[in-house]
């Protein structure tokens, strides 16, 4: 169980771009006024009946899962989603961050659970190229994986993880269920960029609400 556990984080540490000591020690996203005076604009909400519309007409859509997925346990209702975009001729992608979630594979395992075909799970190094793409990118209860600062801002203190360039997508749709920051304690300048807008809610009833929209 040790070496398990040993093999699991350092598996983490690559996929953070840190090493061990920095991760154990290093305080991180402590002190993240830095980076977070650097955040201009407002988070713009939007309702579930609006991004359907969005949603509908999109050709490609991009779905990132992250902890909050699993906290809503909305896997289901995401495949149910993912199923319904396809029907109307979407073209539908589950992007994985290695250590989305709690620990690598935290995403593979429950979406996969929800019988999400295995070939529809792209690596973050597989689907990055394609994002500038893609019409609609769908962030469930991910933060820090999908952060730019990690990409743009040299004080943050995640600069240098490699992320899932989310921000790169024509519009992100960012399920959370408040304007909080993530695990690192870092806003997400993500949320802040004109092209994002956020849907506020328990992950699984947001989900299933823009299901209900397209079955009407």
């Amino acid at each position: 169980v040790g070496c398990s556990g040993m093999i699991l984080t350092l598996i983490m540490c690559k996929a953070m771009n840190r090493n061990l000591a920095n991760v154990l020690f290093s305080g991180f996203g402590g002190d993240s006024t830095t980076s977070d005076a650097e955040v201009e604009g407002e988070m713009k909400a939007a309702s579930t009946s609006d991004a359907y519309y969005v949603l509908e007409a999109a050709q490609t859509v991009v779905i990132i899962p992250g902890y909050g997925m699993a906290v809503a346990q909305a896997q289901h209702a995401v495949k149910e989603l993912g199923d319904l975009l396809e029907e109307n001729g979407t073209e539908v992608f589950y992007a994985i961050h290695p250590v989305a979630g709690r620990m690598p594979g935290h995403m593979n395992v429950l979406l996969a659970e929800a019988d999400v075909p295995y070939e529809q799970l792209v690596e973050m190094d597989t689907i990055n190229p394609r994002m500038p793409s893609v019409d609609v990118a769908i962030v469930i209860g991910a933060n820090d994986v999908v952060n730019p600062a990690a990409s743009d801002d040299k004080s943050s203190p995640i600069y240098g993880m490699p992320i899932i360039k989310a921000n790169e997508a024509r519009t992100v749709y960012a399920l959370k269920r408040g304007q909080g920051a993530g695990f690192s304690g870092l806003i997400n300048q993500l949320y802040f960029l004109e092209k994002t807008r956020m849907l506020y809610g328990d992950a699984k009833e947001t989900v299933t609400s823009l299901v209900s929209e397209f079955k009407r």
